[in-house]
Parts: structure tokens; C-alpha cells; sequence
């Protein structure tokens, strides 16, 4: 008998790839012996080539007209699916042969937070935890970067890893204010011999630079260094995040690093960082009203990094 066939259908972005992550082990609970097919967008499809059960990641460019649905579709039509599951809400699960079809909809949206939401779409009896399936490959990759510039001058110490950027409108805190950042963190005590490692894509370089030219001989340069799955793999070699709402701070969530995630004009109560060793600074922490996140002082940020350090950090040992 041949195996079960399963087609997930997720995101094109990193942070809810990351978010739904946990379908995929749900998946095989479900349909023991599953042969799981993604689809999914560029950025985030190396993520999913250590899945467990995954055989086949499918890439979505978008093309005008929906042509990307037509490209999917014709790469799926042939299978006689057992269970199709569409995160994305889309009609293609309606138009592909299917015993059995999962889809997300909007109406379901009603306060819950994603992760919860996702885990109720798929009827789990729990909530389905973020995971990151890290992989021998992404971890000689984030050695390859990181070691060099330890042996190289940054020296040993623990890591402190940055994200500087978000790439929607109204989530980046300004730039100058992570090189502010990283210098009171150098000044205060706590931080005395740590490293501060920005991460991100090769788009990131502008965002990054203050907080880099701040860190000077403690920094580790991890921007545009290697795809998501790498990216994972450095900020797993850090003790604690810090991060715009943003992929990289539901990556590293999921990894169960000390996350702090920065908002702005967004819902930090719905979309913050899932996980027991995270917390979120917003320009506005009043639940349900918003401000700019340009409101968000070093400050606040500083302060709220002390709070998630002297929570974890404090009596823990540095990582190897």
C-alpha cells in the first residue's frame, strides 16, 4: 500500500510559516505514515527541508493574475490527496481531488492568537507549539559565519541576537535606535563581555549597520549570511533576542531563546512571540490602542531587555 499523501498549503512569509509549524507533526499524528508536500513562498522554503515527513517543498512565486495558483495547481492535480491543508484560505483545496480538506477562514478570526487559531483549524486538542527543524547543514552554515569572527576578535562570550528590521511598513524601530541600543547595553554591567549579533537578509544591511558600527569589536555580522534556516541556526548559538515583530522573532520563539519582540501600530497581545521565555516592548501597551512605533524609546527597550535578561539569563550558564 502506498503512503498517504498530504499537501500543505502555507505561507509565503517567514513568521506565519513559523507560526503554523507545528501542523506538520499534527499532520502525521493524524495521518501516521504521511508523505507531506509544501507549498509554500521562497523565503521561508528552506524551513521546511528537515521536516519530519516532508518530501516536497513547492515554491509560490507570485505572478500576476493569480498565476501562481495556476502553476500549483498543475503541479497537485494528479495526486489523489488524503488531506489537504490550506492555511492561506485559498480555492485551490476545492479544485484538486481530496479525501479529506482543511482550509482556513478569515471568520474564524476573533481574538485568538494564531498559533491557537491554527491549532483549531486542524481540531488538536492543544495548542500546536511553533518548531524549528534545524538541520547538520544550517548549523556548519551559522558555524562557517560565526567561529571565524569569534576566533577573529570577537572573542568568547555569551550572544545577544538583533533584528533590526521588519519588512512591513510601520514595524522597523528606527535604525539609530538599535546602535543606541547596543551602547547602553555595552555600558551596563549585566552585559559586561557580550557579543551582539544583528541577523537578517541581504536587504538588511541598511538597518543593521548602526548597531553593528556601535557592537565594533563585539559584533558578529550575521546579515545576509545565509538563508532562514541558517539564520535559525545563529540566533540557536545566542543566549537571548531582541527583535522588530518581524519572522526573525517567531523564529526564534519557537527555538526557545529569551525573545523580546518590538511593536509599534500592530496587535502585540495577538501577534507577540509565542512561547514561555518571551515578552514584548510596545510603543503602546495599552491592549487595544496603538501608537507609532517611533514612539518606543531606547529606553523602554533598554529597560525591557534588563527585565527578560535578569528573568533568564541571570542564573543560567552561557551557552557552548
Amino acid at each position: 500500500m502506498s503512503a498517504p499523501q498530504v499537501l500543505f498549503v502555507t505561507s509565503n512569509r517567514i513568521g506565519d510559516c513559523v507560526i503554523s509549524s507545528g501542523v506538520i507533526r499534527e499532520i502525521s499524528r493524524q495521518v501516521p505514515g504521511a508523505q507531506i508536500t509544501v507549498a509554500c513562498g521562497r523565503p521561508p522554503a528552506p524551513f521546511f527541508r528537515n521536516a519530519p515527513g516532508v518530501v516536497r517543498t513547492l515554491v509560490l512565486d507570485k505572478k500576476k493574475r493569480a498565476g501562481h495558483w495556476v502553476d500549483l495547481w498543475k503541479q497537485v492535480r494528479s495526486t489523489r490527496w488524503d488531506l489537504v491543508v490550506d492555511i492561506r484560505g485559498s480555492a485551490l483545496a476545492y479544485l484538486i481531488p481530496a479525501k479529506r480538506r482543511v482550509v482556513y477562514n478569515r471568520s474564524w478570526e476573533t481574538g485568538l492568537r494564531k498559533v491557537e487559531m491554527v491549532s483549531r483549524l486542524m481540531g488538536a486538542p492543544t495548542p500546536l507549539d511553533p518548531e524549528i527543524f534545524l538541520d547538520d547543514q544550517a548549523r556548519a552554515e551559522a558555524a562557517a559565519v560565526i567561529d571565524p569572527q569569534l576566533a577573529g576578535g570577537a572573542g568568547p562570550g555569551r550572544i545577544i541576537a538583533l533584528a533590526p528590521i521588519a519588512h512591513q511598513p510601520g514595524k522597523s524601530w528606527p535604525a539609530d535606535r538599535w546602535g543606541a541600543l547596543v551602547e547602553k547595553l555595552k555600558a551596563e554591567p549585566r552585559f559586561d563581555g557580550w557579543r551582539f549579533m544583528p541577523v537578517g537578509g541581504p536587504g538588511d544591511r541598511p538597518p543593521a549597520t548602526p548597531a553593528l558600527e556601535a557592537a565594533g569589536a563585539r559584533a558578529i555580522d550575521f546579515v545576509g549570511k545565509g538563508d532562514i534556516l541558517a539564520s535559525a541556526a545563529a540566533i540557536d548559538r545566542a543566549d537571548l533576542f531582541v527583535g522588530n515583530d518581524s519572522g526573525l522573532m517567531h523564529v526564534s520563539a519557537a527555538l526557545g531563546r529569551p525573545t523580546l519582540g518590538l511593536f509599534g501600530p500592530t496587535e502585540w497581545w495577538l501577534y507577540g512571540p509565542w512561547g514561555p521565555k518571551t515578552r514584548t516592548a510596545a510603543s503602546n501597551e495599552t491592549r487595544g490602542e496603538f501608537a507609532p512605533i517611533e514612539a518606543l524609546s531606547v529606553d523602554h527597550v533598554f529597560e525591557a531587555v534588563l527585565a527578560l535578561h535578569d528573568a533568564y539569563i541571570a542564573e543560567t550558564p552561557a551557552k557552548p
